[in-house]
């Protein structure tokens, strides 16, 4: 099974006569290790499942600061769903930390099959309900945790990739803290686990 319709098959089952129009705009598509998939400030009306790699959503500020908010791996469905559904220039970036395997296609087609076929229709509507939850879980994490609170979070949730492979710096972005303070927590941490002597 191509491994976008497998996606798709967490949510819903799609025949092959519902799966031959997708499948008909598929293209392939390869990032270069901080090659971008999608650039702020820039209209972005692609979505890409991940096959290989990992990639990162985050925003620049104003200063040139750099706030790294997601991470994306293989099965990853990824794109700015706010450009795609506005049309308006992306408010984020998705950038490949390493070399990245992409199957892409225009969010156009998926509207145009929400249209089309029920099936779809029924996707979408799950889609969105999975990225809201997911949205939601980050907001609390950020809103109501200390940064310390949200690395122990990450260390005892299912995203442990983020924490084998990406790089510290990112990973800091990501809890919101400087390097120096995720190395801190992270001493801290170990010291707590090796208790007294």
């Amino acid at each position: 099974m191509h491994p976008l319709r497998a996606y798709i098959h967490r949510f819903v089952p799609l025949t092959e006569d519902e799966w031959a129009p997708l499948a008909a705009g598929l293209r392939m598509h390869q990032l270069g290790r901080k090659q971008e998939f999608v650039t702020q400030g820039q209209a972005a009306p692609e979505l890409a499942l991940v096959l290989a790699g990992a990639c990162r959503l985050y925003y620049t500020r104003p200063d040139g600061e750099e706030r790294t908010t997601y991470f994306f791996f293989e099965n990853h469905l990824m794109g700015s769903y706010q450009s795609c559904l506005t049309g308006q220039p992306s408010q984020f970036s998705i950038q490949a930390l390493v070399p990245t395997e992409l199957v892409t296609f225009p969010y156009a087609l998926l509207r145009r099959l929400f249209d089309e076929y029920p099936v779809y229709e029924r996707f979408g509507r799950l889609l969105a309900e999975y990225h809201l939850l997911g949205t939601d879980a980050r907001l609390t994490e950020l809103l109501l945790l200390s940064p310390e609170q949200r690395y122990h979070a990450l260390l005892r949730s299912h995203k442990t990739k983020i924490l084998e492979r990406i790089p510290q710096q990112y990973v800091a972005s990501y809890l919101g803290v400087t390097p120096v303070s995720l190395s801190r927590i992270r001493a801290r941490l170990l010291s707590n686990d090796a208790g007294p002597m």
